[in-house]
């Protein structure tokens, strides 16, 4: 499964890719290749031509190096052209891999994951997996340049042939702490980036609320902190990186230098010819890029590997089981065994806890949003096919996110435009001072208010006219009239349909067929809102606190 480790999925994307990763490799191979030969044309050139002053193989050997220099030109832009798509196919793959996942998880995604998270894995980890297959291409094409290289020395000297290989074992020595090193620094440093979007997006998110409190100050000073602190293991992170880049600069000119001395040395000594010395010099100039790009590509493959175990224990988070069973033919009863709460269809029922936390957690589980034993009807709900649970069954969030757009498909949804029933679900909401079906709605309802927002989600929900419909606080952001106001329509407008309200409101409350009282998520009692008020103290306290809190608003 190419889930279980980073490397692992490193060779998915490239395998998924496969002719064009060869061909990447094919044209890298060579590119590298015409680059080393080109000495050895140039040494052919002296030896035969210039040296015993014949112009005809002269002008041989003049024209192979033209062209072998058009086709390097030739084979560079295809190599280019082609490690560009390996890039953008590794790049996109991962990222709809991200989004996919990201839609079958569902509402349980912010539970399992922070927004900075998915932020960062898909504006910074996206491109450094992408950037990691680089080495299908130019990394191959550098081995491929090394072999060819020593091969050729050989024939010229097994000295410095010897000296090469040596450089080479050096380099390697010296680049495996340094990548270990950058390895464990930027798995730190990633963790600390993810952690940082976090508190930004929160803060971007709040930022109207901060302004209100009065918070925005002490916040800035938290997320300047926490920054100071990604700088500092970003510095920690800079320390082998740029020892890998000092390596791949200096390390090359520095194996040039002695090699050139060490050919020099055997030219003067007969043992070399001018031309085989101008070709060992030109060997050891051109092991400078396949030396470059072994040693980027080596960093390329470091960050992509810790890039690519984020993205891995984002895609791993598990998703619920789609279920296959059938479900009720028509309506049925929605029953939470864990908490006692049962919701009929046709009535309006309403859930009362002095934590909203405990409703929501049942909300959730009737309406098959994560681990659940409710029923529907004689079926386990969680057994039942996501798509009929979805289609008759909706939950809706009291700050589920709005999509921009003109107010009739911000509301009309995903279900088709019908104005008549935006209208009506409008109405019934109490959004009629939203300006119109053609005013703009921007993202998440920046441009509205807290009241408006939450009258746009419950009109969207009104519309969607569910089977069941199961709401969250649907008005703890409304005035009291108002809230009277949607307490009327909204009764008449979910006639002979099932809804299931968690409130503390005494005017919804009073308009409900029964009232589920919650005592640490339990079913504490169950009536009326005047039974319950003259029965039990502790919700007539509830409802109390409530309406004295309402009262201090207005």
């Amino acid at each position: 499964m190419w889930t279980r480790g980073p490397v692992r999925y490193l060779g998915w994307l490239a395998w998924r890719q496969k002719r064009r990763v060869a061909l990447g490799g094919l044209w890298s191979s060579l590119w590298m290749i015409s680059l080393v030969i080109t000495p050895y044309l140039i040494a052919q050139a002296v030896d035969r031509g210039l040296r015993p002053r014949q112009a005809g193989p002269l002008l041989v050997w003049a024209g192979a190096i033209f062209a072998v220099g058009v086709a390097n030109a030739v084979l560079g832009i295809l190599r280019h052209r082609t490690m560009t798509k390996i890039r953008l196919d590794g790049a996109l793959r991962t990222a709809d891999a991200v989004m996919a996942h990201g839609v079958e998880l569902g509402a349980a995604l912010p539970g399992r994951v922070t927004a900075g998270e998915v932020v960062t894995i898909g504006i910074g980890d996206v491109w450094l997996v992408a950037r990691a297959l680089t080495v299908t291409g130019p990394g191959v094409g550098a081995v491929v340049a090394y072999a060819v290289v020593m091969t050729l020395l050989v024939r010229v000297s097994v000295m410095i042939a010897l000296v090469v290989a040596a450089g080479v074992v050096v380099l390697a020595l010296g680049l495996g702490p340094l990548l270990r090193r950058l390895n464990s620094a930027g798995g730190e440093y990633r963790e600390q980036q993810g952690r940082l979007a976090t508190r930004l997006v929160d803060v971007l998110g709040g930022l109207r609320i901060l302004n209100g409190l009065g918070g925005k100050d002490s916040h800035l000073r938290r997320y300047s902190q926490q920054s100071d602190e990604v700088r500092a293991e970003g510095y920690r992170m800079g320390g082998p990186l740029s020892w890998i880049t000092a390596l791949g600069d200096g390390l090359p000119t520095v194996f040039l230098a002695g090699v050139t001395w060490l050919a020099a040395r055997l030219a003067v000594r007969g043992d070399l010819t001018p031309g085989e010395l101008v070709a060992v010099y030109g060997y050891a100039a051109i092991l400078v890029v396949p030396t470059w790009m072994l040693i980027f590509s080596a960093g390329d493959v470091s960050r992509g590997v810790i890039a690519a175990r984020r993205v891995i224990a984002f895609l791993r988070l598990p998703v619920e089981p789609p279920g296959t069973g059938a479900a009720p033919d028509g309506p049925a009863v929605l029953r939470d065994p864990e908490s006692g709460v049962s919701a009929e269809p046709g009535r309006l029922t309403m859930l009362a806890s002095a934590r909203p936390h405990d409703a929501a957690l049942i909300i959730d589980r009737l309406g098959r949003y994560g681990p659940t034993a409710a029923t529907w009807g004689p079926h386990p709900i969680a057994g039942v096919a996501k798509p009929a649970v979805r289609e008759r069954v909706l939950v809706a969030e009291h700050d589920a996110d709005l999509f921009a757009g003109a107010l009739r498909d911000v509301v009309a949804g995903c279900g088709g435009v019908d104005e008549d029933a935006v209208r009506r679900a409008i109405h019934a909401a109490v959004a009629t001072d939203v300006a119109g079906l053609d005013h703009r709605v921007e993202r998440d309802g920046r441009n509205l208010s807290g009241g408006q927002r939450q009258r746009v989600r419950l009109a969207r929900a009104l519309a969607a006219d569910p089977e069941m419909l199961l709401a969250t606080d649907p008005t703890s952001a409304v005035d009291a009239h108002t809230e009277a106001a949607i307490a009327e329509r909204l009764t008449a407008a979910r006639t002979g349909r099932g809804t299931l309200l968690s409130t503390t409101s005494p005017v919804l409350l009073d308009r409900a067929d029964v009232v589920h009282y919650l005592v640490d998520g339990r079913v504490a009692a169950s009536g009326t809102h005047r039974e319950l008020l003259e029965r039990e103290p502790g919700y007539r306290d509830l409802v109390s606190r409530t309406f004295s809190a309402a009262q201090e608003a207005l």
